[in-house]
């Protein structure tokens, strides 16, 4: 069984290489990874933009104009929704109070945003920070809803 996990995540990660090199289009990107305790990983591929972009309150935001991609080797579940082992897009949506977090499964190269095609979504923590970054950072802080099956 961790022999075929393995294989997947190298079959998986090779089938979507040709996608990213379209999606890049020589813009700098950036990696977050989460190691899991047993050796798998999740991570999110995102355009490091600057902080003078500000997303549009309930509309689906994607940084310098492409979304962020999520790659997981393992199940997860965001909120009560499942996330199966696989390449998925990833929209923040802001509001004036609250953000939303939304995983979607269309990881067409220049696709519009399909509602239709979400798989999850979870409200997102949000707090005031005291320094804002120059640039976008992703970062996996907590597990809480957002966990490996």
């Amino acid at each position: 069984m961790p022999g075929t996990l393995v294989w997947r995540a190298v079959l998986i990660s090779l089938l979507w290489t040709p996608w990213l090199a379209a999606q890049a289009g020589g813009a700098p990107t950036s990696t977050t990874t989460c190691n899991l305790d047993d050796g798998r990983q999740v991570y999110v591929r995102y355009n490091p933009v600057s902080s003078k972009e500000k997303p549009a309150n309930g509309k689906p935001w994607t940084p310098g104009g492409a979304p962020m991609t999520l790659f997981t080797e393992a199940q997860l579940a965001l909120g009560s929704s499942v996330i199966p082992i696989g390449a998925y897009t990833v929209y923040p949506i802001p509001a004036k109070d609250h953000w939303t977090l939304v995983v979607n499964k269309n990881v067409t190269a220049g696709a519009a945003y399909d509602e239709k095609q979400d798989i999850a979504r979870a409200a997102m923590e949000t707090a005031q920070v005291e320094q804002p970054a120059e640039a976008l950072e992703v970062a996996f802080a907590s597990f809480a809803d957002f966990t490996a099956k």
